[in-house]
């Protein structure tokens, strides 16, 4: 047993989030930690390719990942994306942040949002890892959409994180465990 909750398995927390910066490291990370479950893998993508660069990004992603995850693209409704999980999966959701960014941008009410997808999150009978980005480690944006979306994301990362088994920040592609322990398959 991690933290306060029964683990998948016996070894895999049931929530996992793995948090850091851009491109620190966090996404390969979480894949290789869902990976080592030996469960059947679910990918929940929140990106959306509205531009070329975007794509390629999602084109590398999906390459680097492979074929053994069976890939849902949703970036506004994760409750739908969470529910349709099966018990004996490992679900990566990638990521929190542009999911928590789409629905802002969209105008959506973040408190119902992030509510729902904690919600959600406690329903879901997979185990899952999501992934979020830390932006609160730099300036006061100086504009009140960018320090909403700041404040936004601070309060739903800390809401995960008081709800997840494990809490893994990734710093310059390593781990450091903030919270629980990794499972025993897991290589750093």
């Amino acid at each position: 047993m991690i933290g306060s909750k029964e683990t998948h398995e016996g070894r895999f927390p049931a929530l996992t989030l793995v948090i850091g910066g851009a491109r620190s490291g966090k996404s390969s990370f979480a894949e290789r930690l869902a990976a080592g479950s030996g469960r059947p893998l679910r990918y929940v993508a929140t990106a959306e390719a509205l531009d070329d660069e975007m794509k390629a990004r999602i084109a590398r992603h999906q390459a680097d990942r492979g074929d053994n995850w069976l890939l849902v693209e949703e970036p506004n409704d994760l409750s739908a994306a969470l529910a349709a999980a099966k018990p004996e999966e490992a679900v990566l959701v990638d990521c929190a942040t542009l999911w928590l960014s789409n629905r802002l941008l969209a105008g959506a009410d973040i408190g119902a949002e992030t509510k729902g997808l904690l919600g959600s999150v406690a329903l879901c009978s997979a185990s899952l890892v999501i992934v979020s980005n830390e932006v609160g480690w730099s300036i006061v944006p100086e504009n009140a959409l960018a320090r909403s979306f700041r404040d936004a994301q601070g309060r739903l990362n800390q809401a995960l994180a008081a709800k997840a088994d494990l809490v893994v920040a990734i710093m310059a592609g390593l781990p450091i465990v903030l919270k629980g322990a990794l499972p025993d398959h897991h290589e750093t």
